[in-house]
């Protein structure tokens, strides 16, 4: 009889669900299994069919129908600014993407940790929970970006000092200094990678009479793009409609250029960083000379942005090991460590 006991904590576990969390970003959606890790890393976009609003592809296959589809098909991406614009397609886009990583998914009711960002406000907050539920989670939890996002970088949260980061989203930045398991000054702002595509695509076309599409900004931001000079910056040839003849064109772009380009949504997030730095008690911002911030998100890729923060700040900058999983693999630590870290989640009963 004994014996039979494990057995039967592992079937009504089967049942429930593996705890999952999510980091439902504005770029991208990534999904933790709990004992399993990171299971799925898709672009948070999807395709409906125009007229009836049903769902035809998610994730990467979405993607790459971007700016090729006929009128019949809208490709979206339903969360903008790190928040649901779009909830019915967030909440089918969500359903999907668990039960892709969720094999017994008609019995399966998983806890569900979603991260948000800090600046998210109450209804906002309810609309990321609503769509936890309606995707089949049995209870959802949300945690705050910046905190999953010092987690997942391995930082010392409860700690009684200070430790600071910096995290670069698709929609917005956030950042945060962290002590004895609570978020002590923070700032989110709506300013990240998005904008920065966004900022070649306004550059070109009024400096170059060129009209470049969404992707080809983010591949140049990607070969090219820099917030500091650096060495060995290449030159990049890009093709774009020209908006006077209205013909296909190919120019080249130096790195210089794409930085001059970026160098306004650089200086907001950089701006951000100096402004957390502003209200952060004496203590702790003498804790965070000593340590340095750390450096996270997808935008932390972009080159030269660590030796920016560094040069106008005065303060160390550590970009860690893997920037666009660690809000996830943070995210993932509240699911494996469920009883000692939930006084960093929130929830509310389901109305």
């Amino acid at each position: 009889m004994a014996g039979s006991f494990p057995n039967r904590h592992r079937s009504v576990r089967s049942v429930l669900g593996r705890d999952m969390a999510v980091d439902l970003g504005t770029a991208n959606t990534l999904v933790y299994v709990r004992g399993r890790g990171v299971m799925l890393d898709e672009p948070s976009v999807v395709a409906l069919n125009a007229r009836t609003r049903a769902i035809l592809a998610v994730g990467s296959d979405a993607k790459r129908m971007h700016g090729r589809t006929p009128g019949a098909i809208t490709v979206i991406r339903p969360m903008r600014d790190g928040v649901i614009a779009d909830f019915e397609a967030t909440e089918q886009m969500l359903r999907l993407f668990i039960q892709q990583v969720h094999r017994r998914r008609h019995l399966a009711k998983p806890r569900l940790v979603v991260c948000v960002p800090s600046a998210i406000t109450s209804v906002e907050q309810r609309a990321v929970r609503e769509a936890g539920y309606q995707a089949g989670a049995r209870q959802v939890f949300v945690v705050e970006e910046p905190m999953a996002a010092a987690l997942g970088a391995g930082l010392p949260v409860h700690e009684p000092a200070g430790n600071m980061v910096v995290d670069v989203g698709g929609g917005t930045t956030e950042v945060a200094v962290i002590a004895l398991g609570g978020v002590v000054a923070s700032k989110s702002i709506r300013t990240a990678g998005d904008d920065l595509d966004a900022a070649i695509v306004d550059w070109f076309k009024k400096e170059h009479a060129l009209l470049l599409g969404e992707q080809t900004a983010e591949d140049l931001k990607i070969d090219a793009g820099s917030a500091y000079p650096g060495a060995d910056e290449p030159m990049v040839s890009i093709r774009g409609r020209d908006l006077v003849g209205g013909l296909p064109r190919t120019i080249d772009v130096t790195a210089a250029e794409v930085r001059r380009a970026l160098e306004e949504p650089v200086s907001r997030i950089v701006d951000a960083v100096r402004d957390t730095l502003d209200v952060t008690p004496p203590e702790l911002a003498a804790d965070i000379l000593d340590r340095g911030l750390v450096l996270t998100g997808g935008g932390a890729l972009l080159r030269g942005l660590d030796d920016r923060i560094r040069r106008e700040t005065e303060v160390p900058v550590h970009v860690v090991d893997d920037p666009l999983h660690s809000v996830a693999m943070g995210a993932g630590k509240c699911v494996e460590e469920f009883d000692a870290l939930s006084q960093l989640l929130t929830t509310e009963p389901r109305r």
